[in-house]
């Protein structure tokens, strides 16, 4: 689609999540045993120290080393053809996904001794919740660096000589975002006319937001939906069916004619 040809920042954001979802993915698939190649981490074994004292390690640590090698042959494969600017960009996204999951690895131990003192501790390493580094490379995203090319097409300088140069954790990219208010074919953008918005909300989801100030129809709909729930002994749920009334808002479309897709 158009984000993986676009050298936008949500191009970056949408390279640096998948990138980071396939650590996830194959990582935590080893810890599961769902894979012959790989299994816990192997180099977790014996015994070690950290500021609470010695620990030794045990139960099944995640083997995110496997699963960043995975995904950087992995994902990084098609970008290793190309020499331009789309593929350095990519690469350094990629990359700035895997390290993303690898921050939010986490050191948990359990306890062991007379009710439950802590004299001996048996400790693994595993990764924090996936919503962890969606929030942090978000936020990346919110931060992403303009970056143009260097003569010699080995890397990037900032476009802006204000901003600070890009470090291996922060999104890069090099072309202006398209208006994603408009319906344009040509650069991938579906306009925002028809969109569901809500009313309530002071975010990108707002009507005032995802509108693009153009105003919203909003219409009454009826809905089945359970409640009433109850739990019997057991062991079931029962619902009753209720009839519910609505209002949905949608994105008006712009005056002009003008957001119809070019062909």
């Amino acid at each position: 689609g158009f984000f993986f040809v676009s050298g936008s920042r949500e191009s970056a954001f949408v390279h640096a999540i998948s990138s980071a979802g396939v650590v996830f993915a194959i990582t935590r698939a080893c810890s599961q045993g769902e894979m012959k190649s790989c299994s816990c981490d192997p180099k977790k074994k014996g015994s070690a120290k950290d500021s609470k004292g010695h620990f030794d390690w045990g139960g099944c640590s995640d083997n995110i080393d496997y699963g960043v090698k995975f995904a950087r042959a992995f994902v990084d494969a098609k970008e290793r053809k190309g020499k331009d600017a789309r593929a350095l960009m990519n690469l350094h996204n990629n990359r700035a996904g895997r390290k993303a999951v690898k921050r939010f690895l986490k050191q948990e131990c359990k306890c062991h001794g007379v009710s439950g003192s802590c004299t001996l501790r048996t400790c693994w390493l595993a990764m924090a919740d996936f919503r962890k580094t969606g929030d942090y490379l978000w936020k990346k995203y919110n931060g992403a660096i303009q970056v143009v090319m260097n003569q010699d097409g080995t890397g990037f300088t900032v476009a802006n000589k204000r901003f600070k140069k890009p470090t291996k954790n922060d999104l890069v990219y090099f072309e202006s975002s398209p208006d994603y208010c408009i319906r344009d074919r040509d650069v991938g953008s579906l306009g925002t006319a028809g969109r569901v918005c809500n009313q309530t909300s002071r975010g990108m989801d707002s009507c005032e937001v995802m509108c693009c100030g153009r105003g919203y129809d909003t219409s009454r709909v009826s809905r089945m939906t359970k409640c009433e729930c109850k739990f019997h002994w057991c062991c079931a749920v029962r619902c009753q069916d209720c009839l519910e009334v609505v209002d949905i808002h949608t994105c008006k479309a712009p005056k002009s004619a003008g957001w119809i897709s070019r062909t």
